[in-house]
């Protein structure tokens, strides 16, 4: 079910809220200069250049005097003046980052007023005075460095974060999930399972996929696999670079090269490493003319591409600079798109539900003002995604005139364990890149028509999903995906040799198994299964190898008594072919 947005009331709480942060500031640290203060989806910061480095204490002060100024009562009230006096007002302050900020901004010019005594440029909307905050539930939270204007050659500033909340029991509840989303951090997650890494030596925003990680990398993209040519697609493999003149005709060395790597030289030709797989799979179609009798023609790859993301904005696996999209292209006829959009609907929640995401927000961006390509198309397009949605029965919300410039879209967010969204899938109507490349096929009248093309991304990154998936499970991954399902504990050296033959018979069933060699006692051995995250432990003594069993304990169900290694196997085959959370034994099972 698609998730509502916050309420108007907490908006004006939070940016009401972050001028009276602002205020505060510039009252105890009068040098500070402030730049932008917008809310945010779970509160409000405001960016300072300031002389002064802003530490944990200063916090405590600015929320101190922050108190003060709401239990004043200070009315927020908006003023409209020309661009002349907002000027004047301006320098009089001495705002340079102001005076940037008033260039961009178009008639009527806004601004609001905290009192006598403060005033910012601003839109609104704000609660009516700051006695309709509430000085329980607010509280401000850390410190970030942050460029003017998020560009690294400009001036670096100090961010102050801060939440606020109707109520302190809304903030009591905020502070709990930030703790939960603490504990979920996938980057932590990521060293202690040793699932992966970013290595500075080699390059910020490249991850190193360790062993355990890579298993598990290998297993999400045999499903993806699977459930693709089930549904109809190919596979594509298409190369890394490629000559600097195909980024020209798609247009993305126009309308991209701020976030594409420099070229290569070689060979006399400039290369260029791939920040999309589109083009070479539009490459592909052209290679050979089409007839309508092919379409629609599903391509899908799992390819790697690079793409340049500032320092400051790099965080673990969400945004890196080499990463492998679940891309794929649809090419059809213009009748076909709803059925196509349909399939493609279908196929993202079979393949998200797998992960146990089953909640979804769904937007859907219609054609801006700035666009290319006919009117009679574009209608047919936006009502092919409207009727598809509409079939599929998925409530969405409409962004008029949100599309891209070159067609309709479809975003899908889901929704973890802790009732975060996440952006992840995209559906794109493209009639930019037919257009550019002069796509063809014949049609039943013998004419030479343009093709439709879809692009979408169910994962939108294997990179991105993995660490999303990590904190919606909170590293406890289900069976089936786990990079160790089973971990064997022998107490004694006496029967190591049984978990070695146990050992052999599990992986040969193709359950991933291993022995733990560390001579520990019991209880140190299953506290370190515990911590790794394995579903499951098989606690093998003299009595478990006497009797050819193995005493299994569950992340998930508890005890499961002593099994034998034919109920097991069977089990661990069942829960596999399943793609099950557990063995599914029921709990004490006996032999």
């Amino acid at each position: 079910m698609p998730k509502t947005s916050e309420s108007e009331p907490l908006l004006r709480i939070r940016h009401s809220m972050s001028h009276v942060m602002a205020m505060a500031v510039q009252k105890l640290f009068p040098k500070a200069q402030v730049t932008i203060g917008p809310w945010t989806e779970n509160g409000f910061y405001y960016d300072f250049d300031s002389p002064d480095a802003f530490t944990e204490a200063d916090l405590k002060a600015i929320k101190k005097e922050m108190i003060k100024i709401i239990n004043r009562k200070l009315p927020l009230e908006r003023i409209e003046v020309s661009r002349a006096e907002a000027e004047s007002r301006i320098r009089a302050q001495n705002e340079p980052y102001k005076l940037e900020i008033l260039a961009g901004i178009t008639e009527p010019i806004t601004l609001y007023t905290l009192g006598e005594e403060w005033w910012d440029l601003c839109a609104g909307p704000h609660v009516a005075h700051t006695g309709e905050l509430n000085a329980k539930a607010f509280e401000l939270e850390s410190v970030a460095g942050a460029y003017w204007r998020g560009d690294e050659h400009n001036a670096q500033l100090q961010r102050i974060y801060g939440t606020a909340w109707e109520t302190p029991e809304q903030l009591a509840e905020h502070q709990r999930r930030k703790a939960e989303a603490l504990r979920r951090d996938h980057r932590r997650l990521g060293t202690d399972l040793e699932l992966f890494s970013i290595e500075d030596e080699a390059g910020a925003g490249l991850v190193f996929w360790h062993p355990r990680g890579a298993r598990m990398r290998l297993l999400i993209e045999d499903l993806w696999r699977e459930l693709h040519f089930a549904a109809g697609y190919e596979l594509l493999y298409t190369p890394h670079v490629a000559d600097i003149s195909l980024w020209k005709t798609s247009g993305h060395l126009d309308f991209y090269s701020e976030s594409m790597f420099g070229p290569m030289q070689v060979d006399e030709r400039q290369y260029q490493l791939k920040p999309m797989n589109c083009p070479f799979h539009v490459l592909t179609y052209a290679s050979t003319l089409r007839s309508y009798r092919e379409l629609p023609i599903r391509w899908a790859e799992l390819g790697t591409v690079y793409r340049y993301e500032r320092p400051g904005v790099m965080h673990g696996l969400m945004r890196v600079r080499g990463f492998t999209q679940d891309d794929a292209h649809v090419f059809c006829l213009p009748e076909q798109i709803t059925d196509e959009i349909l399939a493609i609907l279908d196929l993202t929640e079979q393949i998200l539900s797998a992960f146990d995401f089953r909640s979804y927000e769904i937007n859907l961006s219609t054609r801006p003002e700035k666009s290319i390509g006919e009117d009679a198309v574009w209608e047919l397009a936006t009502q092919g995604l409207i009727e598809a949605l509409n079939r599929k029965g998925w409530a969405y919300k409409v962004d008029e005139g949100g599309g891209a410039f070159y067609g309709p879209k479809i975003d899908l967010k889901i929704e973890d364990a802790i009732g975060r969204m996440w952006q992840c899938s995209t559906i794109q109507l493209d009639f930019n890149l037919p257009e550019r490349f002069a796509l063809e096929y014949v049609a039943a009248d013998g004419s030479r028509q343009r093709p439709i093309m879809i692009h979408r991304a169910i994962f939108g990154s294997l990179e991105r999903f993995f660490g999303i998936m990590t904190e919606n499970y909170a590293g406890d991954f289900p069976f089936w995906l786990a990079p160790e399902q089973i971990r064997l504990l022998p107490v004694t050296d006496e029967v190591r040799p049984f978990a070695e033959r146990l050992l052999e018979q599990l992986r040969a069933a193709g359950v991933r198994a291993s022995i733990d060699h560390s001579g520990d006692r019991l209880g140190k051995l299953i506290r370190t299964g515990e911590q790794m995250k394995i579903p499951v432990l098989g606690v093998i003594g003299a009595k478990e190898a006497e009797s050819g069993q193995v005493s299994l304990r569950s992340r998930r169900d508890g005890d499961l008594g002593a099994v034998p290694l034919a109920t097991l196997l069977a089990a661990a085959g069942r829960a596999n072919g399943e793609r099950a959370a557990g063995l599914g034994l029921p709990a004490a099972a006996t032999a």
